[in-house]
């Protein structure tokens, strides 16, 4: 049985970014479809969001309504998106960096305002995950403070971002010491 859907692939839920970063993916309209269709089928799901590339604020700001929005439309039965995930985009070995050579590391203070964003847009889902891989431990500890609940995974085998030469393991025991490093 499939009792939920990963939302990986999300990138950026605009189609004039999605054409230049992933024209392979799916349109925004055809990803909205496949998870309106999961929870429809009362399969949860999850949301991601790659930034720091080159959108727009404007942009990052139409994907997490585009999501709040889908949210609202679930079933009663449906749990929806468990979760936002939003992830940095790591520049390292990209063909993206290759394209657009001043694509640069979004900073703790970039990404924890989109932290706190997607708390307050996003009041219809439980769960913001702070994306320690990709921002390091100190600003997911921060990440905490600023309106994430969750640290996400142990990351036992993860290959996306690896590919761009960043690596992370957490221990469930570092793990339960950031958050309660954090007050939590």
């Amino acid at each position: 049985g499939l009792d939920s859907l990963p939302g990986g692939g999300a990138e950026i839920l605009n189609d004039r970014v999605r054409n230049i970063i992933s024209p392979q993916k799916a349109s925004k309209d055809q990803w909205l479809e496949v998870m309106r269709i999961a929870h429809n089928l009362n399969i949860s799901t999850t949301a991601t969001m790659m930034f720091g590339h080159i959108e727009s604020c404007n942009e990052r700001i139409e994907h997490i309504l585009s999501i709040r929005d889908l949210q609202n439309e679930k079933p009663a039965k449906s749990e929806g998106f468990k979760s936002f995930i939003p992830w940095t985009f790591q520049p390292g070995n990209t063909k993206l960096l290759e394209k657009f050579p001043a694509t640069y590391k979004t900073s703790s203070f970039e990404y924890l305002k989109i932290i706190a964003i997607s708390r307050i847009l996003l009041n219809n889902i439980d769960n913001i995950q702070a994306s320690w891989l990709t921002t390091g431990t100190d600003t997911a500890m921060l990440a905490l403070q600023a309106g994430a609940n969750d640290l996400g995974s142990l990351m036992l085998e993860e290959n996306v971002v690896a590919s761009t030469g960043v690596y992370g393991k957490l221990s469930i025991s570092q793990m339960r010491e950031l958050i309660s490093k954090s007050g939590f």
